[in-house]
């Protein structure tokens, strides 16, 4: 595996506030990793950094085989080189159908004419098909996003993302308001996912980040504070004061 991404000293403020502290932090592809830490601990704002949306006042953010330097890049750049982001939130098309989320999603050319005469070819309906099937909505293809249920939206979003066939995914906090039954369907998308690509997810559940069985990250004060095994970091005496409470 070779290195993907690599944040070199990153450090970034705001109004006084080090958000970020001399962080440094790489993943390689493909490679499946979660990352923890108490709030305000910076792990929202590294996804900022990554993607484009806050610019760091030091340090490198060095992508792919041609060391790009993503610093100073915009949202929009950064995204076609092949970083998705999803957010807490899911946002889908809730009055199309998963279908058609789906096929809005796929990474083709996309100017206003082309999506004006767009009929979906059929490699597009078989890659839709593959991807409904990897993210457990067959069966809803027909029916309009808003209809689903919360963990279904989430999956969709997922689907979504992977439509666009990126290099790296970011995902924040997935599991959030699942059932039990919704968060161990998810942790099996993302493992998936992780086979062809390298999965970055920003989670609290820590029984969820357990299941997902990858390193983890610890991050604190906006600084990489332990990294390891869940059992590693959870184990750490360090983590366990800052994070765990006990």
């Amino acid at each position: 595996m070779s290195t993907l991404l690599e944040v070199s000293g990153v450090s970034v403020a705001f109004d006084g506030f080090q958000a970020i502290d001399n962080l440094s932090f790489q993943i390689a592809e493909p490679e499946l990793r979660a990352i923890i830490g108490p709030n305000g601990a910076g792990k929202t704002t590294f996804m900022d950094i990554v993607t484009g949306k806050t610019r760091p006042d030091s340090g490198r953010v060095i992508w792919g085989e041609r060391s790009l330097s993503l610093v100073g890049l915009s949202e929009s750049r950064i995204a076609q080189e092949g970083i998705g982001r999803k957010y807490q939130r899911p946002t889908v098309f809730e009055d199309q159908t998963v279908f058609d989320n789906l096929a809005l999603a796929l990474k083709k050319r996309r100017g206003p004419l082309a999506v004006l005469r767009d009929r979906n070819s059929r490699a597009d309906r078989d890659r839709i098909a593959e991807l409904a099937g990897e993210i457990g909505l067959t069966a809803e293809l027909p029916r309009k996003a808003g209809a689903l249920s919360h963990g279904q939206k989430q999956w969709l979003e997922i689907g979504m993302l992977l439509a666009q066939d990126p290099r790296l995914l970011l995902v924040d906090e997935p599991a959030a308001g699942m059932t039990p039954a919704e968060r161990a369907h998810t942790t099996d998308i993302l493992r998936k996912a992780a086979e062809t690509r390298a999965v970055v997810v920003v989670e609290h559940d820590m029984e969820f980040v357990r299941r997902l069985g990858c390193k983890v990250t610890v991050l604190h004060e906006g600084a990489v504070l332990a990294e390891g095994s869940i059992d590693h970091v959870t184990s750490d005496a360090e983590v366990i004061e800052v994070y765990l409470g006990r």
